[in-house]
């Protein structure tokens, strides 16, 4: 029961970390309908602007306790300075073209913002472990947790709540699922389509960006990690299907009890159990758990 225990509790914890930043992922393929390869780098600017507030601020001797609001100041500032950037300045020009297009547009800002993170924060690893270390460990099924990992599975929780909300409760959701089901005749009838694009990818990006901020207190952030995430979130999105946010959700679970699972019981498996979840899952059904068969005009 231990080992059952600490598999599903490691399991949830890296299921959240995942949620975080394949919803954001997804949400933006299903209202933009593009494949934001350059969204690993969103993830990565918020882990460094985290961890760069949180160093600055703890310099000057002031209380802990603060660290955590700067830790979602610093992800809302990375989606809405980055996303709406990347948004007007590159992808509004390629609205409507063809894929590959779009995929090399975006691959090509995941390389400029890597180059861009070396320019401002240097190649050192930046360490910001005081918000982790400073609320202790709490024992779990006789397992020893830190109780900063649990913090992540509340933020995933809350932000997973606030996103369905804006969805399905808000007049902004009735135009994102409008949009999202017919952008012609939304813009026909109305509705700002550009504006709504843009604040579907500031969304994704604070996401992709919290997920950063808030896993920068647990491991030292470096150059790169945006790449690891990217190709782990393309996985999850798979799994539960493009433009899905429960199929996100699902995804994460999937992957993240696998992953605890071979970790703990066979951990050379650790990535191999992963991508066996999602070639099993496009074997018999390619568009995904919750994806749905998607028509094309011609």
């Amino acid at each position: 029961m231990q080992l059952f225990g600490t598999i599903v509790l490691d399991g949830l914890i890296f299921a959240s970390w995942l949620f975080l930043v394949s919803a954001g992922l997804t949400f933006i393929y299903g209202v933009l309908r593009i494949l934001n390869v350059a969204h690993g780098s969103l993830y990565a600017l918020g882990a460094y602007m985290g961890a760069f507030l949180v160093l600055r601020y703890l310099q000057t001797g002031a209380p802990v306790a603060l660290t955590y609001l700067l830790l979602l100041v610093a992800a809302i500032f990375i989606g809405i300075t980055a996303g709406s950037f990347i948004e007007r300045v590159f992808l509004r020009r390629v609205y409507g073209r063809e894929d590959v297009v779009q995929l090399l547009v975006t691959f090509a800002i995941l390389l400029i913002l890597e180059d861009v993170i070396k320019l401002s924060w240097g190649v050192t690893p930046l360490l910001a472990d005081k918000p982790y270390s400073a609320l202790g460990q709490v024992r779990f099924v006789g397992v020893s947790y830190a109780r900063y990992s649990l913090l992540l599975i509340g933020v995933a929780l809350v932000a997973g709540a606030i996103l369905w909300l804006v969805v399905n409760r808000t007049r902004l959701g009735k135009f994102i699922t409008a949009v999202i089901t017919d952008r012609e005749v939304s813009a026909t009838l109305g509705i700002n389509v550009p504006r709504v694009y843009i604040i579907a990818f500031i969304l994704g990006g604070i996401f992709a960006a919290l997920g950063g901020a808030f896993t920068s207190p647990m491991q030292p952030v470096v150059p790169g990690i945006g790449v690891e995430v990217i190709v782990l979130s393309f996985a999850v999105v798979a799994i539960g299907g493009l433009g899905s946010v429960g199929g996100a959700a699902l995804g994460s679970l999937l992957v993240g009890m696998a992953r605890a699972a071979a970790v703990h019981l066979r951990p050379e498996l650790d990535l191999f159990a992963i991508y066996l979840i999602m070639a099993l899952v496009l074997l018999f059904r390619p568009q995904g758990l919750f994806g749905a068969v998607e028509t094309r005009r011609i």
